[in-house]
Formats: C-alpha cells, structure tokens, sequence
C-alpha cells in the first residue's frame, strides 16, 4: 500500500527528496527528550558506527535525537527507514545523498536487507559520508560480507535501567556508578540514593512494566505491546537473520513458554526435548535457544570454563529482562526475578555460572542472590564474595541490595 501511495503521490519527486519527507514525519512523531545512557558512550567521531538491540528499547529514537541535535543543515543529514521504505539499493540512497552534498546518513532497521553488509563496505570505502545504522541485536558481523566488522564500531543499546527508568519517571537526575565503586561504598550510595523516591512503589513498578521505554506511551497496554514485540521478532526478525524455516516460528513461541515455567537453576535439556516434541535432536534445541538468546528474548549464562554457547549446555536460562517473566509466566517465580534483573543490570561485565554462588563476575567476584533473610552460608570462605539482597533499602559491608544494582548504567 505505502509503494502504491508513493507512485501516486510522490511519483514524480526524486528519491532524495520523497525520503526527506518521510524523514519529516518520522521527526514530529520523535517528540522524546530524554535522552539514554548510550549518548555518553558512543563515539560519534567514528564514520561508520551501528547501534544493535532488542526491538523496543529505543533505537528509532536515539538515531532520531542525534539527528535532530545534530548542527548540519537540513539537506546534510538524512534518516532512511528501511523496514519501512523497502529501498533497493543502501548505495544507491547514499549515492545520491552524497552528490548533493550529504554528510550524515541514518539507516534504520538494516537487518532486513539483503548484502547490507556489502552495501555498507561500499559507502565506507567510495564515499565521504558519515553512516550510522540500527539492527537487531542478533544481525552478524563478525563474519560479515566484505569484512565490514573491521570498519564499523558497534554498541549494543540495553533497555531500561531502574535508574533510566526512575529519571523519566520522575523527571530527577541522578548518578551512575561503576561495579566496583557499588561493591565499596554501598551503604553512603543507597542513603543518598533513597532521598530522592520511594523505593518500594517503585521498584516493584519497574519489575513489571520499566525495561522498555514504550511503557510511558501506553501504559495501560503495555503488556500487550511487549508480547506482540517479542512475537516480531520470533516471526520476522530471526527468521530473517537466520534463514530459519517459518514453519519453526511456532517452536520457537512454545521455548519461551516453556522457559517460563521451566528451573533456570539447572535446566533439564532432555525435558525441554520432550515437551518440544523434539525427539533427541539436540543440536537443534541448542540452536533455538541461541536464536532466542541473540534476539535477546531469553538469556543463558554457561559456566565458567564454556566459551561458545550454540552447542553447549547452558546453565541457566531465563527470558531476557523481568516485565518478559511478568508477561509472559502467570506467577513469576520471584527467586527467578530477582537473578534476572541482577543478569541484565550487568550486561558490561563478563558473568558466568560458579561452583558455588549464583554469579561470577569479572573473574572476581561471587554474587548469592536473594531475598532479605539471605546469608552468607552458601559463599562463606570465598574471597570477594557479597550477598545480593531484594526487599532491603540498605545493606551492611557483606551485603548489598539488590536495586542499587540498577545504577550501573
């Protein structure tokens, strides 16, 4: 319908300029002005820079901000949506945006498009612009067409943090903090902290409903709009990425219920086999649980001493964040809740599953998770070892709680 509108309408009107239109109302419908963690992390001097995540944690509208900040004039800089327009050639788009004197161009929602890693080497190397381009967070690159991973600097967009989520919120500021200065000085942060809101209104809210942003545009539907999310990029984004037959979609659908219901403690392999219908095929569950994970549905942790986790057992396994296990689990399993929401707070570290512990972190500290009446009986006698605690405003040396965590970024 939008191509038969376009013939019609904009038929007679340069590509440039039809794609300058839309990038119009891509801009009045961006009316969002906090800006996220990532503004402060992204080097932008880079010429060719990717942003990569989950659908729903705001990609559009960070590439929309910067557009928008950005000093160029209004012909020097373009969005192109491309799971929208569905363009026929990224170099051609680029070609003549460059011609007439371009210097910054947007793409957005790459993913979709045939050989865009060979498109994108081709602008890098002919042409003077500066391209910054959005995709899932399972598109490949590190094998890309043309050694693209060798010229593009990629940054993976997260959802929410409590404190991203408390700044909107409340329209507050307030303060990051690097793991290891958390782990030191706990008790001062969390009093200083605690001046500013409520903690349990809110924690409790972010829990269920404060990992993606959409959740301040319609929060009545909030649970509708993330379940349908999430059914976008079983149906058309994994398949996409990974040549994935459609008649697998369905499979796929039922491993993230069954992850739901399942033990993430020490997930049974061969019990999932079964309730997949699956028969002993192994390596394939394997597969789908990695798709799942790279599309940043579900998340598995391995052991210390696992590298690649295609083809090895994890050894935990949970949906992504914590609103996915309120969406998608009639009764979320608190125990569960709370390692998910520690396991994606730490997306910047290296974690993994110890012998004794719930989390190793950085290849030095060992993290127990739980609730208020946790102790140290399982970690005792490990060095940089520290109790994760839920319902508990501040800690003590040894113990620390569980939603500070969500000032890491």
């Amino acid at each position: 319908m939008l191509k038969y509108i376009d013939k019609i309408i904009y038929g007679h009107i340069k590509m440039i300029n039809r794609l300058r239109i839309y990038q119009r109302e891509f801009i009045k419908r961006t009316t969002e002005t906090y800006r996220r963690y990532l503004f402060k992390e992204v080097n932008f001097d880079n010429r060719l820079i990717g942003i990569v995540g989950a659908r729903g944690v705001g990609k559009t509208t960070f590439l929309i901000q910067y557009l928008k900040s950005s000093p160029l004039q209004f012909q020097e800089k373009l969005y192109v949506s491309v799971d929208v327009l569905g363009v026929n050639s990224l170099f051609d788009i680029a070609f003549e945006f460059y011609k007439e004197g371009g210097k910054l161009l947007i793409f957005d929602e790459i993913h979709k498009y045939k050989n865009f890693e060979q498109e994108l080497k081709n602008i890098y190397d002919m042409l003077d612009l500066k391209v910054i381009f959005s995709g899932s967070s399972a598109i490949k690159l590190d094998h890309a067409k043309g050694d693209l991973s060798r010229r593009v600097r990629v940054y993976e967009m997260q959802g929410l943090s409590f404190r991203e989520f408390l700044e909107i919120k409340k329209e507050i500021t307030l303060p990051t903090f690097e793991l290891e200065n958390l782990l030191e000085n706990h008790i001062n942060i969390a009093n200083e902290l605690l001046l500013e809101f409520d903690l349990y209104q809110e924690w409790k809210s972010y829990l269920k409903y404060g990992y993606y942003p959409f959740y301040f545009e319609n929060q009545e539907d909030y649970l509708i709009k993330l379940t349908e999310t999430v059914n976008t990029v079983i149906e058309s984004d994994i398949p996409s990425i990974f040549s994935m037959e459609y008649s697998n979609v369905v499979l796929l659908k039922k491993l993230v219920t069954l992850v739901c219901t399942s033990n993430p403690y020490k997930p049974n392999m061969r019990t999932l086999l079964e309730k997949m219908e699956m028969k002993s095929d192994y390596n394939r569950l394997y597969k789908y649980l990695y798709y799942l994970h790279k599309g940043k549905i579900i998340t598995l942790v391995g052991a210390k001493s696992r590298g690649d986790l295609i083809f090895s057992k994890p050894e935990k396994i949970y949906l992504n964040n914590t609103n996915l296990h309120y969406a998608y689990c009639d009764q979320p399993e608190i125990g569960t809740v709370r390692e998910v929401f520690f396991r994606s707070m730490l997306f910047k570290y290296s974690l993994s599953v110890p012998n004794r512990g719930d989390f190793f972190v950085e290849n030095r500290y060992t993290f127990e998770v739980g609730g208020k009446n946790k102790t140290q009986k399982q970690i005792k006698e490990i060095d940089n070892a520290y109790v994760i605690a839920d319902d508990i405003e501040i800690g003590s040396p040894a113990k620390i709680p569980l939603w500070l965590f969500g000032f890491l970024y």
